[in-house]
């Protein structure tokens, strides 16, 4: 029996180390309360950079929403990026400042950001801003959280992200609203948690600032498919760990369903590859100098989306307890079923506190439908891994 009691504490070790993780993350998260907005300081000089691939349809829409928020301290600049469309022009009507890049061999949103980075650093008549802002051209950020998220960057001189929410709207689908709900949790409560343990905030490709001495000589030409998630994790390893600012909020519209799932697969593949291959190596380092907060970010980084993590513990926890009935201890399963339990009924207060406007308790009841939705992506994970960026359509087209 000895044997068996052995197999079935390794078999949920995994999901039960990771589950506990994010546990820690949703209970300090629920438990923290929301931050004041900073008090903004004498004004700083920013450049939004806004890479645009092909987003004619809807980039001057974007522009007349920032546009008040623009001033002489802030300037936007459009990265035509290997656009087949009109997006250069239609962005130059709305006023924005445009530059256009051309070069298919390099594609993604890394090589648009180090092209802008350096024709700023390049051009003669354009100043070094203090920080530099990456919005993306299908998200929304107000006035005050645009400031708020420049001040906060000028004043750190760390990296910056602010939250970045999808929008339900109520034509979307259950499966769009459900997965809008998961990003919530993952970009404002966990971030909310980590950042009560000083861990270093991941960042999100959209919505976040950085000093101009980092960014600068950052490594920002890369096709990786988590582009800002690999950034981040320089940063973090390099001593400027990334700041969480909750009080500043980007918003994004979310895609179709259909393209919704195509969307998350591209991203959770990235993400999952990433972990994988970065995860335990942070942590160890983070032990290895005595620094806490480094070993949580890869801790942290180790757990999977929260569908692919509750399919392997409940995989884990049938599993254990077949074992439990030939004879092995019914403590592992027991274990396992009380941390499921228990995370559950955090992510139901997370709805309750944070998420009630992003997806209803009806829709919420269908996560176990959910969860075989999402199936396919993790099949394509052994199977055929997404290894090229690819623009998600936008909702119309």
């Amino acid at each position: 029996m000895m044997i068996l009691d052995s197999l079935a504490w390794l078999i949920i070790a995994i999901p039960v180390l990771l589950l506990a993780v994010l546990a820690v993350e949703l209970a300090l998260g629920l438990i923290a309360g929301r931050p004041a907005r900073p008090r903004i300081a004498a004004p700083h000089s920013a450049i939004i950079l806004m890479p645009a691939h092909n987003e004619a349809a809807g980039i001057a829409r974007t522009i007349a929403l920032l546009q008040p928020a623009l001033d002489v301290h802030i300037r936007l600049i459009v990265i035509a990026d290997n656009c087949t469309d009109d997006t250069a022009a239609a962005a130059g009507a709305a006023g924005a400042q445009v530059i256009e890049r051309n070069d298919p061999s390099q594609r993604g949103k890394g090589h648009a950001l180090a092209f802008g980075r350096d024709w700023i650093k390049a051009a003669t008549d354009t100043a070094r801003p203090d920080c530099i802002v990456v919005l993306d051209a299908d998200c929304e950020i107000d006035g005050a959280s645009l400031r708020a998220l420049i001040d906060t960057t000028c004043a750190s001189q760390r990296p910056v992200q602010s939250c970045y929410l999808l929008r339900s709207a109520a034509d979307d689908g259950a499966m769009t609203q459900i997965s809008n709900f998961a990003m919530l949790i993952k970009n404002r409560v966990r971030q909310r948690g980590a950042s009560v343990l000083g861990s270093p905030a991941i960042l999100g490709g959209t919505g976040m600032a950085f000093p101009w001495a980092l960014i600068e000589s950052a490594p920002l030409a890369t096709s990786h498919l988590v582009e800002d998630l690999v950034l981040g994790l320089h940063f973090a390893r390099a001593g400027a760990a990334p700041r969480y600012l909750e009080a500043a909020t980007t918003w994004s519209d979310p895609a179709s369903q259909s393209d919704t799932l195509t969307q998350r697969a591209r991203w959770e593949h990235g993400y999952i590859q990433t972990a994988l291959q970065q995860g335990a190596p942070v942590m160890l380092e983070g032990i290895a100098k005595a620094k806490p907060s480094l070993a949580w970010f890869g801790l942290s980084l180790l757990v999977p989306p929260l569908a692919l993590l509750m399919s392997l513990s409940l995989m884990a926890l049938v599993v254990s307890a077949g074992l439990a009935l030939l004879g092995a201890t019914t403590a592992a399963p027991a274990t396992l079923a009380g941390l499921l339990t228990l995370v559950a009924l955090l992510l139901a207060l997370a709805w309750m506190r944070d998420g009630r406007d992003t997806v209803s308790a009806a829709t919420l009841a269908r996560i176990p439908l959910y969860i075989l939705w999402k199936v396919p992506v993790y099949l394509r994970l052994v199977k055929k891994r997404e290894t090229e960026w690819v623009r998600t359509r936008r909702k119309g087209e």
